[in-house]
């Protein structure tokens, strides 16, 4: 039995956990005062955020895994259930984390704790979300999924590909502009 998606969500959830990571260090770095704000290049991360786990990741798991899931495990359904909400609030829960990050850009240092508290809240938050996917839907997918369920959400995923590469990429050029701005370790830039 094939689990090619499964394989596919884990790679997306550890390139939103290497964005997540990177904003951290920012911030980390902006608090110790080895660096200087640098509110486009947070502003593209959040950006990344959104368009790519909030737009295109969340969809795809509701529509395929989850949905397939609904009809197979009782077990599954509150798990389900929540995650879906949870998705349902992305919008809202990156709007606070743009809007921390558009006062801090306003009010300079003062507003920096602010920004950070709304980044630590955030991060906390998909860390748990990505931990309840992973620990508790993935086993009870494997467990309660069929061999035509499987074929069909792998078929789905793999048509979508993957939006942070290759030919169907349409977030790279976002992700190498991130990556070329952000200063070491978090990325290339200076």
């Amino acid at each position: 039995m094939s689990n090619k998606s499964l394989d596919i969500i884990r790679d997306e959830h550890r390139a939103l956990a290497a964005m997540l990571s990177g904003l951290r260090a920012l911030a980390s770095g902006i608090e110790a005062g080895r660096l200087k704000p640098d509110f486009e290049l947070m502003a593209s991360m959040i950006e990344y955020i959104d368009k790519v786990p909030e737009k295109v990741h969340h969809p795809k798991e509701n529509a395929c895994l989850f949905a397939r899931l609904r009809l197979r495990s009782d077990e599954a359904l509150p798990l389900i259930e929540s995650l879906e909400e949870e998705h349902r609030q992305g919008d809202a829960r990156i709007a606070a984390l743009r809007a921390a990050l558009d006062t801090y850009r306003r009010e300079g240092d003062a507003g920096f704790a602010a920004y950070q508290a709304a980044l630590k809240a955030y991060i906390e938050f998909e860390w748990q979300h990505m931990n309840t996917e992973e620990h508790l839907i993935f086993p009870l997918a494997k467990a309660h999924l069929t061999a035509e369920d499987w074929a069909e959400i792998d078929a789905a995923f793999l048509a979508n590909d993957n939006p942070w590469q290759g030919a169907a990429g349409e977030y790279s050029a976002l992700f190498t502009r991130i990556v070329n701005m952000a200063p070491a370790p978090v990325g290339l830039g200076g």
